[in-house]
């Protein structure tokens, strides 16, 4: 229980109470003014009215500030739920967009990684050429070389073989 509500909850049991032990004097008649006249009443019961009537207002006013806080905490929390809602289906958006974005780029860089590794290959290829023709050059260059240089043996008598056929083109055969 809150201190504010023991002690409303004090004050009311101290009037009853005071109400009660005293209701002689409550009830006793006197006379009362009310401005323009003057009539013949119990004082204390009128005051005791009064105060029942103020504390009923009281509790009609908080029992209504009550009930617009929770209308309004309802209303609120409405309002809430369906900009939550809004931001989750935004933010799924989000990431529905940023998935597309991230697959586009992958395909994106998956073809340039395609392209080079073919351009790569074509360069592989061309060398690969290149070096096939250097070789058989300088194994033409080789064997032009080796040619010469047995031509030159023969003619200088120096050959222990017999001299090769006219029309032959290769001596070593």
């Amino acid at each position: 229980m809150k201190a504010r509500t023991a002690l409303l909850t004090l004050i009311v049991l101290l009037i009853v109470f005071l109400a009660t032990m005293n209701w002689q004097a409550l009830n006793q008649s006197t006379p009362v003014s009310l401005g323009f006249t003057a009539v013949e009443a119990p004082l204390g019961l009128i005051m005791l009215c009064l105060t029942a009537l103020l504390a009923i207002f009281f509790v009609a006013y908080v029992v209504t500030l009550q009930g617009s806080v929770l209308m309004e905490t309802r209303r609120h929390n409405k309002e809430m739920l369906a900009q939550r809602e809004l931001a989750d289906k935004a933010e799924a958006s989000r990431f529905t967009e940023l998935r597309t974005v991230l697959e586009l780029r992958h395909q994106e860089a998956q073809q340039q990684l395609l392209n080079r590794l073919d351009a790569l290959e074509e360069q592989f290829k061309a060398r690969a050429q290149e070096s096939d023709n250097s070789t058989a050059a300088y194994v033409g260059q080789l064997e032009q070389q080796l040619r010469a240089g047995v031509a030159a043996d023969w003619g200088s008598g120096k050959g222990h073989a017999a001299k090769p056929a006219e029309g032959r083109a290769d001596p070593l055969l």
